[in-house]
């Protein structure tokens, strides 16, 4: 065959790339399609054909013996079982189409009417079936031509027949072949993406995507295009290595068909990308359905009776290929979730932005549950659920966030976070109410939820307020009144000694060193005179940073008050508070209806301002104030002393300091933020006078 034979059978790449031309293509392309109904995955054969190219190394690396030796040492693939029975019926074809290329070819036709021809010869497959019979026709010429390649200077018949081909000659200048081949690699890596992602279009669930969708027809009506070109393409790739054979060095270095090459893959290479970019969108419209089943699947779960609370725990945790789910933090062990049948479990749900000090809270009482196992308040158990943006990619840094905090938890913990679906996410959110604040949610023992949030239930009373329900909380709250040791009860022993004792009792915070010097001072000069025991305890301010920090150093240094042993102790204690406001207002009571929702408010309002503050407590008996005021009434202690005597001292200070309270004042509130909760309060009244207080909106990250 004349190498001008070849040349003239060329036809022009671009003539169908336009976006008219590549629909007139199609057309023409599905005027041909004539599919006969037969279903059959061409998957298995795919994974032949590709085998086969991954198998067969260029000649284009410095020498012949060179390119001997390069075969892969690849790990076996285990290619599709289902092959075999496959290829039984399609080789036949595979060779037809094979032969049909050969022919046409050697007689000059060009590549277009040579694509056309082998989509007649396929018209009643499917139009996966027609991309991977003409890639695997291809790929049989090419795994034969290679094979001789690898062969013909060690085995005499791969020699014999390399001989005859002319294939030496050609060989020998494979310093010129390298840039064909590379450029024949990249088109058959494209050619191989649009067969998969069509097969993946084809094999894309029913159920959740139809051919109706947008989605998808927009991916179909792309395909019979795709399809062309990749025809096409094989066709080109054939008559390079048919072009090889006896033409010497003439067709070697043909500037001509590495040009033509080079613009099919570039061609075949956009096909793949926008069949993947729609692909994309199909699995995304897909996932979506899946979530809003799952989503469904997971109200109906949490609406019914289970005898045990494995199937909730298993919707809640998904466990993909028989993987244990959970982390034992204890035993450093993954384990089943059958451990936890019939178990109360508590599911501790965080961002991996999780507070620190609120961790190692949970982590004491969860630790003091386990000293005595055989208590009833230490049948239960507790598992981290990490709530991952799946948008964001999971790289390193956020699994080394994710693992330093799983190795901090002596608890339960997912493996994995990708074993929280979506659908589950969104219902932490939706239906718990989950935002930033960490969740404590409770389910008994058959799965159901008796508390959607216990965390403040835990820092309020701890272990105390086993089994955690809301029955339970409200049986609490009936026995508490506001006393010393509901604000401060936990924050150190010593409290409990100096009530048994019945001594005075003084909590102080903020920031003023210069205030707490003169507040501390007189204090106790005055507890002097008044011949009574003070303990007075420093609790700083609920985002303790450095300030508070250097202060509680010169406190102890100057010996001016107790202080806390441990700086999270601080944020223990106003942590209990705004659980103390979290629950009251769960529970719906108003500053109007409830003695204990308006002190929680006033401490809380203590620590927005920037003054300092003071709580003088007795027995059942407090007094407060903010720093000037508190001060002030101490400075002036001659003046009510007889009335201290009459009434008794917190009595007597509290008159005082509502004597000193003018008309005009500040008072500055904010309140914690509202997880779970779905309203916020239309009506705050100030703890000074009663009236209303404006409502502003604050976003505050820290003080310091």
């Amino acid at each position: 065959m004349e190498l001008s034979a070849m040349s003239h059978g060329r036809s022009d790449p671009h003539m169908f790339s336009s976006a008219s031309g590549s629909k007139a293509i199609g057309k023409q392309i599905e005027a041909i399609h004539d599919p006969a109904g037969i279903h059959s995955s061409m998957k298995p054969i795919l994974d032949i054909v590709e085998d086969i190219f991954r198998r067969a190394a260029p000649p284009a690396r410095g020498t012949v013996q060179e390119a001997h030796m390069q075969i892969y040492e690849s790990d076996e693939r285990a290619l599709h079982l289902s092959a075999d029975e496959s290829i039984d019926y399609l080789s036949a074809i595979i060779n037809r189409i094979s032969c049909e290329i050969a022919y046409r070819l050697s007689t000059g036709e060009d590549a277009h009417a040579t694509t056309l021809a082998v989509a007649h010869v396929v018209k009643s497959y499917s139009w996966d079936a027609k991309v991977v019979l003409a890639l695997a026709a291809f790929a049989m010429s090419y795994g034969e031509f290679l094979l001789i390649v690898q062969l013909y200077t060690t085995n005499p018949l791969a020699k014999g027949v390399a001989l005859l081909k002319q294939l030496p000659q050609v060989l020998a200048r494979a310093d010129l072949l390298k840039t064909k081949f590379d450029t024949l690699a990249d088109l058959i890596n494209a050619m191989l993406c649009v067969a998969k992602c069509i097969i993946e279009l084809k094999e894309l669930p029913s159920e959740y995507i139809s051919p109706e969708d947008p989605e998808l027809s927009s991916a179909n009506s792309d395909i019979p295009s795709a399809v062309y070109w990749t025809i096409r393409s094989t066709v080109v790739c054939a008559s390079q290595i048919i072009g090889l054979i006896g033409m010497g060095d003439e067709f070697v270095s043909s500037t001509t068909d590495a040009w033509e090459l080079s613009s099919l893959a570039h061609n075949i290479d956009n096909i793949c990308s926008d069949l993947m970019e729609k692909l994309k969108r199909c699995r995304q419209r897909i996932n979506e359905r899946k979530d809003i089943e799952a989503y469904q699947t997971l109200l109906r779960l949490f609406d019914a009776m289970h005898i045990d609370n494995m199937k909730i725990l298993k919707a809640f945790i998904y466990a993909k290929d028989d993987q244990l789910p959970l982390w034992n933090g204890t035993t450093k062990q993954k384990v089943s979730i059958d451990v936890l049948r019939r178990r109360i479990v508590l599911l501790f749900i965080s961002d991996l932005e999780m507070p620190h000090d609120e961790s190692r809270i949970l982590e004491q009482m969860y630790d003091e549950s386990r000293v005595h196992p055989t208590r009833v308040e230490s049948q239960y158990e507790v598992i981290w659920i990490p709530v991952v943006d799946r948008s964001v990619p999971f790289d390193d840094t956020k699994r080394e966030q994710f693992e330093s905090l799983k190795a901090m938890m002596p608890w339960y913990s997912v493996s994995h976070p990708s074993m929280i679906q979506p659908a589950v996410i969104r219902y932490i959110k939706e239906v718990w109410g989950f935002s930033k604040k960490p969740l404590l949610v409770v389910l008994d023992s058959q799965g159901r939820v008796v508390n959607s949030n216990a965390i403040h239930m835990m820092f309020i009373w701890g272990n105390s307020a086993f089994p955690f329900t809301k029955i339970r909380e409200e049986a609490l709250w009936k026995e508490e009144t506001w006393r010393i040791e509901l604000l401060a009860d936990s924050i150190d022993p010593s409290i409990i000694n100096w009530l048994t004792e019945g001594k005075f009792i003084c909590l102080y915070g903020g920031e003023d060193m210069d205030w707490i010097r003169k507040f501390t001072t007189t204090a106790k000069a005055v507890a002097q005179t008044a011949n009574i025991k003070l303990e007075m305890l420093y609790v700083g301010k609920s985002n303790p940073g450095e300030k508070i920090r250097r202060n509680m150093t010169t406190i102890q240094r100057e010996n001016l008050s107790r202080v806390l042993p441990d700086i999270s102790l601080i944020r223990f204690f106003w942590v209990r508070l705004e659980s103390m406001w979290h629950s009251r207002v769960q529970h719906g009571v108003t500053v109007e209806n409830d003695h204990i929702l308006p002190e929680i408010m006033t401490m809380l309002s203590f620590d927005g301002s920037e003054q300092g503050w003071a709580v003088i407590s007795r027995g059942d008996e407090l007094a407060r104030g903010k720093a000037e005021i508190v001060l002030k009434s101490l400075d002036q202690y001659p003046v009510w002393e007889a009335l201290a005597a009459e009434k008794g001292f917190i009595p007597a200070l509290n008159d005082h300091i509502q004597g000193l309270r003018t008309e005009h004042h500040c008072n500055r509130l904010i309140l914690p933020g509202t997880a779970g909760i779905r309203s916020i309060h239309e009506r705050v009244v100030c703890f000074d006078c009663g009236k209303q207080m404006e409502k502003f909106f604050m976003y505050r990250c820290c003080t310091d």
